[in-house]
């Protein structure tokens, strides 16, 4: 048996660093609300209070400032942001050209160096619909194409000349890896894997080579400094989190022991369509499951999935996510929630909204290590806040009013005032939705 490190190791710090500063806002009280905040029961009629772009207060009847915003939400509902903890955008951008597509790096099966944040282009109009949609952070993720596809980063919704100026602050970082069938299918011409055995024998082969190198950097020993091996020491360091992308319950447990064997942390199984049958397993190992609420048959190991799956692992006390993995979907993660819920209904069980709210928001900014700061409706936390039209969970249910730190970013009532992309004119519907 191959031994693991879990010591504390101290990675080199991070260059690319974040350069995200919260806008100037003004003072905003949102009264009467039907207030979902994913930190406890639903709070009916109340007010809440933004300033200085955190939230400063939940309760009955607030008072604010002279100079702030007074806005009556009439009993309709207000969320946190929903947070996406799979998304391509930026990486896979439009308009949908091949220069445009920078998300998987289809060299080798281990590109482990590669940084997802160094393919985003900050002008894809995807995250101008996303933040519509009430979207206010992402986890952007390289592809699946590979074995070990790259870093992935944690993103502020927020419109930015730059990367940098859309990073969340000392997010940490992730590494995406995959299994199944598409490290096999997108094998370049020669090279492996070429099978599934092929894919145990490549994440091994470089968990051994990261093993040494992390031994040799606890013992202060002088090294060529190596991008891949790197980011799998931190992996195995805990510095790292990974997103692995994983669908069969046969693989997940294979990909369990594989984590036992190099004593790293599995954080998240990804799309995980046959977690349902490994429920109890996942909720023992305290792994999350990032998935859809009814996605299915687009692949053959896509075939095993149930629309109960989102509900069974939530009864079943796993982390349990809703993730888009779209350009499209991102739009509606509020109607992925909503159609779990109804999934649980037809099973004559019942998920709250308490429970369902948490999905999109809390329980993925907990897994993206960002949970002290956003993610629930909390005094003390950033203010990314959405106000929607009716019932968040309903399909008639439009985000009206997006804020990100307090700054007002979505205002249905004066989209006159919003950015247009000139990016999309002309592009398919596909890429338009909203």
């Amino acid at each position: 048996m191959v031994l693991g490190f879990c010591q504390a190791w101290a990675a080199p710090e991070a260059p690319y660093p974040s350069t995200y500063k919260p806008a100037d806002s003004q003072p905003t009280l949102i009264k009467r609300a039907n207030i979902l905040t994913a930190d406890g029961p639903v709070q009916e009629n109340a007010d809440l209070l933004i300033q200085d772009g955190k939230i400063v207060a939940i309760g009955q009847n607030l008072s604010a400032p002279a100079n702030a915003i007074i806005m009556d939400a009439g009993g309709k509902w207000v969320t946190p942001g929903i947070i996406d903890i799979h998304s391509h955008l930026g990486v896979f951008s439009s308009p949908g050209v091949p220069s445009m597509r920078n998300g998987n790096e289809k060299t080798g099966k281990n590109t482990a160096e590669v940084w997802a944040e160094h393919s985003i282009w900050p002008q894809d109009p995807g995250f101008e619909l996303a933040r519509k949609g009430g979207v206010t952070t992402l986890a952007i993720l390289p592809g699946s194409a590979n074995l070990f596809g790259g870093r992935s980063v944690t993103v502020k919704n927020v419109p930015s000349v730059s990367v940098q100026g859309m990073k969340f602050p000392d997010a940490p970082y992730g590494l995406k890896m995959a299994c199944g069938e598409n490290p096999i299918f997108y094998a370049s011409r020669g090279n492996d894997p070429f099978t599934r055995m092929g894919n145990m024998a490549g994440y091994r082969s470089a968990f051994i080579d990261a093993q040494a190198y992390l031994d040799k950097q606890k013992r202060g020993e002088k090294q060529k400094r190596d991008l891949r091996l790197e980011t799998l020491a931190g992996v195995l360091s805990g510095e790292i989190t990974t997103h692995i992308h994983c669908y069969r319950a046969d693989e997940m447990m294979q990909m369990i022991d594989l984590s036992k064997e190099f004593g790293f942390k599995i954080g998240t199984f990804h799309h995980a369509t046959e977690a349902y049958k490994i429920a109890d397993k996942l909720a023992e190992e305290g792994i999350a499951v990032a998935t859809w609420a009814d996605r299915w048959g687009f692949k053959l190991e896509a075939y095993d999935a149930i629309p109960l799956n989102v509900a069974a692992l939530e009864w079943a006390g796993v982390h349990t996510m809703l993730h888009s993995d779209s350009a499209i979907l991102v739009q509606r993660l509020n109607l992925e929630a909503g159609m779990a819920m109804a999934s649980a209904r037809h099973a004559n069980r019942q998920i709250s909204r308490e429970e369902a709210i948490r999905w999109i928001t809390i329980n993925p900014a907990i897994k993206l290590g960002i949970d002290d700061r956003t993610g629930s409706l909390k005094e003390g936390k950033m203010a990314d806040v959405v106000l929607w039209s009716d019932d968040p969970f309903s399909v008639y249910a439009i985000a009206e009013k997006v804020f990100i730190d307090g700054v007002l970013l979505v205002d249905r009532e004066a989209e006159e005032s919003e950015p247009e992309s000139d990016f999309l004119v002309g592009q398919s519907v596909r890429e338009m939705a909203q």
